[in-house]
This record gives C-alpha cells, structure tokens and sequence, in this order.
C-alpha cells in the first residue's frame, strides 16, 4: 500500500491588526490636522500673492507669484537685522541659561542639599507664570519712571538705560532666562535622577568629591539631556515674540520688526498674509537647519 502525499495549502497570509493604528490616532490625528495642515496652507499661501483690480474700490484676487514672495522677504533689510539680532541673542543666552539651569539640576542632585521639593517648586514657578505677565512685571522693574531698581542703581551712581537701544535686548533676555531656567533645570534632574547610585558610590570610594563626579561622570552621563534643552532653546528663541511685543509699548528701541517672528506679526497685521507666510516658512527653515547643525555638532563632539 503507497503512502498518500499530502500537498501543502495555500500559505495563510498574516492577518494585519489595526491595533496599531488605533494607538497611533490620538498622536496622528491633532499632529495632522494642528501642524502638517497648516504649515501646507502657509506654504501654499506664500506661493500666492494679492492683486487688486478695479482702482481702489475693485476688486482682490490671489494669484499665483511663485517664489516671489520669498526674495522681497530675503531683500527687506528686516529680515536680515531681525534674523542677526535673534542669533546674537541665542549665542550669549541659551550657554547662560544652560548653565545655569545645569548648576540649579546639580545643586538639587547633591547629597547635602535640603528641602529638594521646595526648590524644585520655586525654580519651576516662574514658568508657570503666563509670558505676558512675566514681561509686563519686568517692564515694571526696567521703566525708570517707576521702577525701585532703577532708581537704587541711580543713587549709587550707576546710570543705565535698561529699556534703551543698547540694553533693551539684554534686558529680554533677562526675562526669558528668569522664564525657561527653571523649566530646563527640571529637565537636567529627571536625568540626574536616573543616574544609578551605583556608578557615584564607586567613585566615592575611589576617592573622586563631589566636583569631580558631577564634572567627570554625571555630565556626560546626562549629555543627551542637554543636548536636548540646546535644541528646544534653539527652537524657542527663533520664536521670541512675547517679550519684544510687550516691551513695544513701553519702550521705542523695540521696532515692530524687532525680530522675525515680531516682523511676520506685523506683515500679517498689514493684511500682508502672503509676505507673512513666506517669512514664517522661512523662519521655520532656518530653524530647523539651526536645529539639525546643532544636532550633527554634539554627535560628531560625543563620538
């Protein structure tokens, strides 16, 4: 009697899930419709400009312009002072505060340091007060009509405009240091915290003090960390908005173009949504080129 040979079926293909869509939605849908749609409805609408026909009672239509938009922008000379201004701000700012939120992160992570959640709260307080509050308090503080500083730095004979051509970029900066230190010091902690006890153990035993592991071992432990705030620092101050638009109104060294996202308000205002546009995707491109150099650099430094 032959034995039967029994033929392999069909390969059953794998049935795909859709859990995984399922988990993805509530991140993919508000990045979707929040984020990709209108930077795509900004983008389109730089390539188009506002033509009126008629006289000035006729009629406006948008028309195709292509990339014209994008050289008057480039040829403004705002742009170009706006652009340097918010990179000389980011060059001396962003190293300050970092390292100042790192020093705070390393001063709560010490085994001597006391009452740890009290002044995590007091740090991160300022961050939770709204931007428009913290610039309007410091104005206060800046306005040499009212403010007790001011006249304190008077009477000991040192005379400073602090809402002046000089001094009134230094004086935001102040603000948005006093503003984001907390926030990245809480950053640089959670790493802190992750450090295992083990590695500082050992090195206390191999006689290392506490300078020597906070510089030789915890910092580069936390590297990633900081590279981290370096980036959101980067993003936010190509973003600065708040504080210049608030010093407008008490101060006359802080133009309507004071800096490029101030200049893309005021176009915009202008009923200028086109030009707007085309600044915003500049200023977003530039950002991200920063942001990417920033990234390419730290890893080339860590390998």
């Amino acid at each position: 009697m032959t034995p039967t040979t029994v033929r392999p079926g069909p390969r059953r293909r794998p049935r795909r899930t859709r859990a995984p869509y399922a988990f993805l939605a509530p991140f993919l849908i508000p990045f979707v419709l929040f984020t990709l749609v209108p930077v795509g409805y900004a983008f389109w609408q730089s390539l188009h400009k506002t033509e009126r026909t008629g006289g000035t009672f006729g009629r406006t239509q948008s028309v195709f312009a292509g990339f014209e938009q994008y050289a008057d922008i480039l040829q403004a000379d705002f742009f170009t002072d706006s652009v340097l201004r918010v990179a000389g701000f980011a060059l001396v700012q962003i190293p300050v505060m970092l390292a100042l939120a790192l020093v705070l992160a390393l001063l709560l992570d010490s085994a001597v340091a006391r009452a740890k959640r009290f002044f995590r709260l007091v740090y991160f307080v300022p961050y939770g007060i709204p931007g428009v509050v913290a610039a309007l308090m410091w104005a206060f503080l800046y306005d040499p009509r009212l403010s007790p500083v001011v006249d304190l730095l008077d009477s000991a004979g040192a005379r400073v405009d602090l809402l002046g051509p000089g001094a009134v970029l230094w004086s935001i900066g102040n603000v948005v240091t006093w503003t984001y230190t907390g926030y990245n010091m809480l950053i640089l902690y959670a790493a802190l915290q992750a450090v295992p006890s083990d590695i500082e153990e050992a090195a206390r035993m191999d006689g290392a003090n506490g300078w020597t592991i906070a510089l030789r071992i915890k910092l580069p432990i936390i590297r990633p960390a900081l590279v981290l705030t370096g980036v959101f620092s980067i993003i936010g101050t190509f973003q600065l908005f708040t504080e210049p638009q608030v010093f407008r109104s008490i101060s006359t060294s802080v133009t309507s173009t004071y800096t490029p996202n101030l200049a893309a308000y005021s176009l915009a205002s202008g009923d200028d949504y086109s030009g707007a546009a085309a600044l915003s995707v500049i200023l977003a491109a530039v950002t991200f080129l920063l942001s990417f150099l920033f990234l390419r650099f730290t890893a080339g430094r860590q390998a």
